[in-house]
């Protein structure tokens, strides 16, 4: 074997050796991010990856459009910040279910959908989900997590409460104790 074509050979096997280290160490990289996390949110990162994967193969087999691609991508993304946010910020291995919608989406999670405007982190709607945040990929999605039948109670009996107890009277019968009238349903 010719000397130069011995060098070439062992730069090239080099390459290689280093190539694949380099694929191996991004690989662990990858692996050891979800571990800073505890099984719980590290496997719902799993789900959205899969789910990922999943719009990912039915785009490739042209089952979906690119807009669609684009949005349900945008919307997995969207889960995944919320989600580490969340699990970042309560150093809790819980997670509530998330629902992630875009402006034009409210009316699926609600009858009668808030206006943006009124979409502030913290706020429950309908006692059923709390407005988690927003976050913008190619458009903004809206982040709710659906509250648990505990919360889901404590809500309504909050609300019931609030209801219930007059700030101020006013009116005629400012003085006279106040009766709950009774609502016929049709």
């Amino acid at each position: 074997m010719r000397p130069g074509l011995r060098v070439a050979s062992i730069v090239a096997a080099l390459c290689t050796m280093s190539l694949a280290a380099g694929v191996a160490t991004s690989r662990a990289s990858q692996q050891q991010q979800p571990e800073q996390f505890g099984p719980v949110v590290t496997a719902y990162l799993g789900y959205l990856r899969n789910e990922q994967e999943v719009v990912d193969d039915r785009v490739s087999r042209r089952e979906i459009s690119r807009a669609y691609y684009r949005r349900n991508s945008n919307r997995i993304r969207a889960l995944r910040e919320i989600a580490m946010r969340i699990a970042r910020e309560s150093h809790n291995d819980y997670l509530p279910e998330l629902e992630a919608v875009a402006g034009n989406e409210l009316g699926t999670l609600f009858e009668h959908p808030p206006k943006i405007a009124d979409l502030t982190v913290g706020k429950v709607f309908n006692n059923t989900f709390r407005f988690v945040g927003s976050v913008r990929n190619a458009e903004v999605f809206y982040v709710f997590a659906r509250l648990d039948p505990y919360e889901q109670a404590e809500s309504k009996a909050k609300h019931a409460s609030a209801e219930n107890s007059p700030a101020a009277p006013t009116g005629p019968s400012a003085g006279s104790p106040a009766r709950p009238r009774r609502v016929n349903n049709p």
